[in-house]
């Protein structure tokens, strides 16, 4: 688990600079970005750092990610009612 934690905070790392630099080119450059469209792309790198994190750490806890290898997927028809139960891609 050390190993997982220690190499997602390396890829948050290089995520957030990568973001930082285009942001920061961008501006070199002259391409005016509001300040509002930069709030929102760091709101998207922080839902997508959040589910980096809950990748790594719910399976450690015990926690069922659904979609995984030989896993059932249930939906639920909604003209009949009825569930239908689906095995996951692989």
């Amino acid at each position: 688990m050390i190993e997982a934690i220690i190499s997602l905070l390396i890829y948050i790392c290089i995520l957030a600079l990568v973001v930082y630099l285009i942001i920061w080119v961008l501006g070199i450059i002259g391409v005016p970005i509001p300040d509002k469209v930069i709030q929102i792309v760091w709101v998207i790198v922080a839902l997508v750092v959040i589910l980096m994190v809950l990748r790594v750490v719910l399976p450690h806890l015990g926690v069922k990610l659904v979609g995984g290898k030989g896993d059932m997927i249930a939906t639920l028809d909604a003209n009949s009612n009825t569930m239908t139960r689906l095995h996951a891609h692989q």
